[in-house]
């Protein structure tokens, strides 16, 4: 039986709580979890911007906002420090990207509205979401769903874990009606 916890946390201490208390078999991580192959650190002006995995998003053309982005920068670190706090207690951590999910699975991302989004995981077979979900909550909802693919091998990883990777849903393949 699989058991998918959602709850809206905060602080690191939050969420090493709550991962603590829920024990999970694997933690997607909505955030940047490897800086670019030979850079260093996020303050250096030149260097690589792009991870390979960057690299196949954009390829595929989905957008997102490289990690070296201003905004983008403080929420690389934080993942990078979760990660490596995450690794030491022995837990599975891989990086998850909702926007790319979303885009795969042909559903709208937040920002084109909440109620849609989540009318689409609805569609997708998700049951028990909860009224009025925020953005970040149907963003967290997306990504225990890529996990869960990821466990059953239904899920695609870009990249590689050491140098940086994303994973993304395998298309979904729809029967043709009869």
């Amino acid at each position: 039986m699989t058991v998918t916890l959602c709850a809206t946390v905060h602080s690191d201490d939050e969420i090493l709580a709550f991962i603590e208390k829920a024990v999970p078999d694997l933690i997607a991580i909505d955030a940047p979890l490897n800086l670019p192959p030979g850079r260093k650190s996020l303050e250096e002006r030149t260097g690589e911007h792009f991870r390979p995995c960057d690299r196949e998003l954009l390829k595929r053309g989905i957008r997102f906002f490289p990690i070296t982005l201003g905004p983008m920068q403080s929420l690389t670190l934080r993942g990078i420090r979760l990660k490596e706090l995450l690794i030491q207690r022995d837990y599975e951590v891989m990086e998850i990207y909702p926007g790319a999910a979303q885009d795969i699975w042909k559903i709208v991302r937040k920002q084109g509205g909440l109620s849609k989004l989540q009318k689409g995981l609805e569609k997708l077979g998700l049951k028990g979401l909860v009224k009025n979900m925020n953005g970040d909550e149907l963003d967290a909802v997306t990504g225990a769903l890529v996990g869960r693919l990821y466990l059953k091998g239904r899920a695609e990883v870009l990249g590689n874990f050491s140098e940086g990777a994303v994973v993304i849903p395998k298309p979904i393949k729809f029967r043709p009606l009869r």
